[in-house]
């Protein structure tokens, strides 16, 4: 910064009081702002309080202006919402520029997310001579853990777990130097006054091992399947090439099929296994570190048998704590310096949530050693303890931009810009996939991916997240947001919070909430038109909705009309039972005796003998849009049972994707003077293609996408309205989205799809806000 030497020294002196808003705190922002002050020869004061970071600076005017337009140019990991100044008087005899206390206060100020470790502390880490080399919590002011370890606002030590570790003489000397990388890192330890790891067994018991990282190593390539601590929560870990030790994890996680994610040393790693174009690539790298679904090359399916079974994708992610990259330095026989991080190693791990039953994130040592029995054949832990819990973010790329499946590590608290202010709002999101999202002004702040709220476990977690949520930020709601569905948990726990407060609760359906939520982060305060395509939401009318077109102004919405309805024959279970919507699909085309047959059981016939009992109470419509995926999964032989939801989509995109373009079937679709999108033709024609699925896959999705827009062009015609949102779990279909975008615009449609929220039930909560913040009290 020698550049920004200060002149004008014979001006007048100004004192200026400044107020910066973002994400100023645990970025090295008073550093910055410390080192900038010194070299511009600046007097005053930098500090942090629960708003943010306030200054007092003096000093000439020419030096303060060049000191505000430097101020905009913040550490990496900062970002500045805004920038108040105000004139003071000036105060004699000041000298030099130091770094005060933090202040309490009201909260504004932004909590930031944890971020992968930088490459200075790797060059440490790997150094023989450094007295942090291989120490598994190094991290400075650009990187390491922030959210997970936070407490409450300002972000200062007392206020994070770190609490409970004072720094020794020479960490303190680095945190107090200004010229140092730690300088005010508040997370700042070293192998003398840090946390440390220790080794357990399978019953939580200590192990006495030299080094913890190589024992546990060796542990995995022997083929035992071991319980890591990391930022926010436990992983499952098991080497990815060993078919026994994956199908153990399965069985004792009671994971039948879905897909597990891998961790690699780095994109050279990977490459045997997966392609990745470039900006799959900076995902991958990203600070952030999601995992991020690659396509996967070919016979990889076999090669790393049971780790994502009939999928074309696979969950990749790079190491991102020093630990990780503590057990790949290990595999690669513990090379001195960093210059083996760029070469190809051969291990490769999978690496899963510790969360057993689908139930909540496993985060603390006592909770593991439970909770694992019989899952976890050891475990390596440690005594930092993880203040919130936090999943890792799962994202993809399509060529709109990268979409999340999983929006948690990495990500969370960092705000999300609403297109006006409102009143504050807590919204409690739905059933599937829970999040919550709290408002202040034009911010809106989602919580971690929290989950299916299917068990008692995940029901306190989503308590607990709202505490957590309003204790940090410190935002007193006014309104109280939730999807329209009574039985919802959710749902519940909304109107007892707003009961207990005397707030206003507010009931959202379901695919407006989709809807809204796209319409909110891309700042749309007009008429949109909303295409909400997912597996089910309640509807205006108590049906079971899923394949919506919608529009939607702020607050309000109208139902233009919707996929043609199909039976749902058992209700919910047809959703995991994909041969009960292709049954109802050969009911509808007048071929129920083939129902038997096709799909030969004890079921059959009564499924077919329900279906033919019109409004049967066991057997509604539905519009929706994941059951049409379904029927056709199962039309072509695809699946016939899911184990998890989406599994047959999920397969029905991997192979149309195998298969290749192909041309829409001609006449595959009709558009109702009702409003309904007609897709009998194009299933008439799958009813027959079981031999040949691949290109009953493609073709299904082609004639799709050019449905949907030709749908979605006529009411935007009709309704005068150019501007559309794309939402709803079946949006995560990547070919899917693609081709309905690239049609909807060749109809000169301006095309919005979620980037900052995930399109599925994730994103719920988001537009759940932003519907109350607009609704009239």
């Amino acid at each position: 910064m020698a550049d920004l030497v200060a002149d004008g020294v014979d001006e007048p002196a100004r004192r200026l009081a400044i107020r910066i808003r973002g994400q100023v705190q645990g970025v090295g922002f008073r550093p910055f702002v410390y080192r900038l002050a010194h070299d511009l020869r600046l007097g005053g004061w930098v500090r942090n309080d629960a708003a943010g970071v306030a200054i007092e600076a003096q000093g000439p005017a020419t030096a303060l202006e060049r000191f505000l337009a430097a101020l905009r140019q913040p550490p990496p990991l900062a970002r500045i919402d805004e920038v108040r100044t105000a004139t003071l008087p000036t105060s004699g005899g000041v000298e030099g520029f130091v770094i005060h206390a933090s202040q309490a206060g009201p909260a504004l100020a932004e909590i930031t997310p944890d971020v992968a470790v930088c490459a200075a502390c790797l060059a440490e880490l790997f150094d023989p001579t450094d007295r942090r080399y291989r120490y598994p919590f190094i991290n400075c002011t650009h990187c390491g853990p922030r959210y997970t370890i936070t407490r409450a606002l300002p972000y200062d030590r007392p206020n994070t777990s770190m609490a409970g570790f004072p720094l020794c003489p020479d960490c303190a000397r680095e945190y107090h130097d200004p010229a140092d990388r730690r300088f005010h890192a508040q997370p700042v330890a070293c192998p003398v006054c840090g946390p440390r790891l220790s080794l357990r067994d399978a019953q939580g018991r200590l192990v006495a091992v030299a080094d913890a990282v190589a024992a546990t190593l060796g542990r995995l390539q022997d083929g035992a399947i071991m319980a890591l601590k990391g930022l926010g929560g436990f992983h499952l870990a098991c080497d990815a090439r060993n078919a026994a030790a994956v199908a153990r994890l399965r069985q004792r996680k009671q994971r039948e099929a879905k897909p597990f994610a891998v961790m690699a040393a780095n994109l050279t790693s990977l490459a045997p296994w997966v392609e990745c174009n470039e900006p799959e690539q900076r995902l991958l790298e990203a600070p952030e570190r999601p995992i991020v679904l690659l396509r996967q090359r070919a016979g990889v399916d076999a090669a790393l048998a049971g780790v994502a079974p009939g999928m074309d994708r696979l969950g990749a992610i790079l190491p991102y704590t020093p630990l990780h990259y503590l057990l790949f330095h290990q595999a690669a026989g513990r090379p001195d310096g960093d210059g083996w991080l760029g070469r190809p190693w051969p291990l490769l791990l999978v690496m899963t949530s510790a969360n057993p039953g689908g139930e909540p994130l496993v985060i603390d040592d006592g909770e593991a050693f439970a909770r694992l029995a019989g899952i976890a054949d050891g475990f390596l832990t440690h005594d930092r303890a993880i203040v919130a819990r936090c999943d890792d973010s799962v994202r993809f790329w399509r060529p709109s931009g990268a979409a999340f499946v999983r929006r948690a590590r990495g990500e969370v608290p960092r705000r999300i810009a609403l297109p006006a202010s409102g009143p504050p709002v807590l919204a409690c999101g739905g059933w599937l996939k829970n999040t919550l999202c709290l408002t202040r002004d034009a911010q809106a702040y989602l919580s971690p991916h929290i989950g299916d709220l299917d068990n008692a476990a995940a029901c306190h977690a989503l308590e607990e997240m709202a505490g957590r949520l309003l204790d940090t930020l410190r935002i007193a709601p006014e309104r109280v947001a939730c999807d329209r569905h009574p039985d919802f948990y959710s749902s519940r726990f909304a109107a007892a919070f707003a009961a207990e407060r005397g707030l206003p609760r507010v009931t959202v359906q379901h695919h407006h909430a989709h809807i809204a939520a796209i319409a909110a982060e891309h700042g749309l305060n007009r008429p949109v038109l909303g295409l909400a395509l997912d597996g089910v939401g309640l509807g205006d009318d108590g049906g079971h909705w899923g394949g919506e077109l919608l529009r939607v102004d702020g607050a309000s919405c109208r139902r233009l009309g919707s996929l043609r309805p199909l039976p749902l024959p058992g209700g919910d279970r047809a959703a995991r039972e994909p041969w009960r919507m292709a049954a109802a699909v050969l009911h509808v085309l007048g071929r129920g005796e083939e129902i038997p047959r096709r799909w030969p059981g004890p079921l059959a016939e009564p499924v077919r003998r329900l279906l033919e009992r019109n409004g049967d109470v066991h057997c509604p419509l539905t519009s929706s849009a994941g059951r049409l995926f379904d029927a056709v999964a199962a039309l072509l032989g695809v699946r016939r049972i899911s184990n998890y939801e989406g599994q047959a989509a999920m397969a029905l995109e991997a192979l149309a994707g195998s298969h290749g373009p192909t041309e829409p079937l001609a006449d595959g679709y009709r558009l109702t003077e009702d409003g309904q999108l007609d897709l009998l033709p194009l299933l008439v024609w799958l009813a027959d293609r079981a031999t040949e699925p691949a290109l009953g896959a493609a073709r299904f999705h082609v004639t799709l996408a050019l449905a949907l827009a030709d749908w979605v062009a006529h009411a935007a015609r009709r309704e005068g309205v150019t501007d559309i949102a794309l939402s709803g779990g079946c949006f995560l279909n990547r070919l899917l989205s693609v081709q309905a975008r690239d049609r909807l615009e060749q109809n000169h449609l301006r095309v919005h799809e979620a980037l900052q929220a995930p399109p599925n039930d994730g994103g719920l909560s988001l537009g759940q806000a932003w519907i109350a913040m607009q609704v009239s009290i």
